[in-house]
């Protein structure tokens, strides 16, 4: 928290009141959250008012919060047996992705999905994020902010592509990262990481086809370095205690 960031944040919550869900000043950096129908109203204000004037938007980011603050790993807390595996699933991630049916309704999370609006005033050199969550999980829809920001056409794009995310009154919401065909939104956190289909050179057809993954589902083991178990040198003692050359001695001597 900083004096101008403090300041930020209480002109936001005077200028907006209600309408904020959240206002956020930590580190330095001022986030604040509006529900979806208030976004484009919000939006417009803070690129048009003198008091804001973030006439740049910067990036917009997707965020799958599914299992947020849950972990499979267990490596605070370690002993000479080891530490876990990761073997018990935790989150919808990689290990549920190789068990779980995929056409088994899975109950929905409430705000799993939001996108971020990253805001820049070079008039007065603030720095602003706007975060909206998508009511419903099935479906995550925010309004799109290209009428008051055109840039966001190719940002929403890969939130889009990477998310599901779609951008309500977008005109050409297509994938941008991906291949064509590609089924599904890899940043998910319940896509596997090994993906569901992979391409290959077929030396029978001669072409490129796409086929099953046939890669085998695993779990990579994070390194967990011990304090104390790596030596450490002070380079600046070390340097201090080192003798003097013989040499320079004996031409002072």
């Amino acid at each position: 928290m900083t004096d101008s960031s403090r300041q930020l944040a209480e002109q936001l919550q005077e200028r907006f009141g209600d309408t904020l869900l959240a206002n956020i000043d930590s580190v330095g950096e001022v986030t604040i959250e509006v529900a979806g129908e208030d976004l484009l109203e919000v939006a417009t204000a803070l690129r048009d008012e003198a008091a804001f004037a973030y006439e740049i938007l910067v990036d917009v980011c997707g965020i799958d919060y599914a299992n947020h603050g849950k972990d499979e790993w267990a490596t605070e807390e370690t002993s000479s047996s080891g530490f876990s595996r990761g073997v018990a699933a935790a989150t919808a991630g990689h290990l549920q992705a190789v068990t779980d049916d995929l056409v088994v309704e899975k109950p929905r999370t409430a705000k799993r999905f939001a996108a971020v609006y990253h805001l820049l005033s070079i008039a007065n050199n603030r720095r602003l994020r706007i975060r909206v969550y998508a009511p419903d999980d099935g479906l995550p829809v925010v309004p799109s902010v290209i009428p008051v920001w055109n840039s966001a056409n190719w940002y929403e794009r890969e939130a889009f592509d990477l998310y599901g995310i779609l951008f309500e009154g977008h005109p050409d919401l297509r994938r941008l990262l991906t291949d064509y065909g590609f089924i599904g939104h890899p940043f998910r956190k319940d896509f596997p990481l090994s993906g569901n289909v992979e391409v290959i050179y077929d030396a029978d057809k001669k072409r490129v086809i796409y086929q099953p993954v046939s890669i085998e589902p695993r779990v990579l083991v994070p390194k967990v370095i011990r304090a104390g178990a790596v030596e450490a040198v002070d380079l600046t003692i070390a340097v201090a205690e080192e003798p003097a050359d013989e040499s320079a001695e004996e031409a002072t001597e």
